[in-house]
Order: C-alpha cells, then structure tokens, then sequence
C-alpha cells in the first residue's frame, strides 16, 4: 500500500497545503512532503492524528479502494411521493447525503410544485428531461424546458414548478443535502 499517495490524496481532497496540514498535526512541512513521496513513515501516533486531522478512520484509509461502490442500479434508489403536492423525489446516490454533491430525480404530475427552499450557500444544476417547470428565484422567474439545463446559487428563496400539462420529469443535483 502507497501509504504516502493516500495520505496526499487525503490531505488535497480537504483542500490543505502540506504546511497547513503540518500545522494542524505539529509536523513540519519537510516531514508531510516526505510522508507523501514515502520517504520515511510516521508513528502510529503520528498517523492517528493524521488521520483524524484529515476526516477519516483507520479501517476507511486501509479499506481497499476497489470495494468502494461505484456503479448504482435502480434497486439503491430511495424515493418519497408527495401526492398532495404532486411530485415524486428519487435520491440516485444513498449516501448521498454524506457527499458534496446530492443528485435526485424528480418527477412531476400536471400542475405539481416541490416545496420552497430557504437561501442557502448550496449551488444547484437542474436538466430537463421532459415538459417544462417554472423556478422561482427570489422575485425572478425562469422557464425551462426539455433539453435546458438550469444552474444557480441557491442564496434567495426558491421553488420549483410544474409549468406544463402534463408530466414533467428533472435530474437536479445540489452541492449540499437540503432536498
């Protein structure tokens, strides 16, 4: 196992500099830049701390890379159907809500509204499928229809709905977990 490429993989996917990674653990940046290139090796202390500095377990770093699930069928799918509201979610990814990004399907039936968002600090891509929804930004609306994709910050109230008669179905993927 290349014990130093994990650890830089680690160290660059929390967006820290080997000095910034060496202050929060009391190394130097001579000894993280060795570490990473497995020029010498640290001590199981050393490594504890690495480790909890950069948001993993032990058993996550020696996990085998190739157990991890890459590929998810239909049957890993969640939904929730609001029939009131007329609209059905499906969460693509079921850890979705551990990752950066969350990817969902939504279907809507003739005349259906998701709910309205409160501002936050997400990001939002939205690709339509079929028919044509209506997004309310703020006092802004935007109409989109098969074949446009949407994408914006999600730093004002919003609300998708269903702008069609008929169904109209999205894929939508946020940068954070508030479907």
């Amino acid at each position: 196992m290349d014990i130093g490429t994990k650890i830089k993989r680690l160290r660059l996917k929390n967006g820290l500099t080997q000095e910034e990674l060496g202050k929060r653990t009391d190394l130097s940046k001579g000894f993280i830049s060795q570490l990473e290139r497995n020029m010498n090796s640290p001590s199981i202390e050393t490594f504890f701390t690495l480790l909890e500095v950069l948001g993993t377990t032990p058993k996550e770093f020696f996990a085998d890379e190739h157990d991890v699930k890459v590929v998810y069928s239909t049957a890993d799918h969640t939904a929730h159907i609001d029939e009131e509201a007329g609209y059905k979610v499906e969460w693509l990814i079921p850890t979705s809500n551990e990752k950066e990004m969350e990817p969902v399907f939504l279907t809507f039936q003739e005349n259906g509204h998701f709910k309205e968002f409160e501002p936050s600090s997400a990001e939002t891509f939205i690709y339509v499928l079929e028919g044509q929804v209506l997004l309310q930004i703020g006092d802004h609306r935007y109409v989109a229809a098969v074949g446009d994709s949407i994408y914006f910050e999600a730093s004002d109230h919003h609300q998708l709905i269903n702008d069609f008669e008929g169904i109209s179905e999205l894929i939508i993927v946020t940068t954070q977990s508030y479907l």
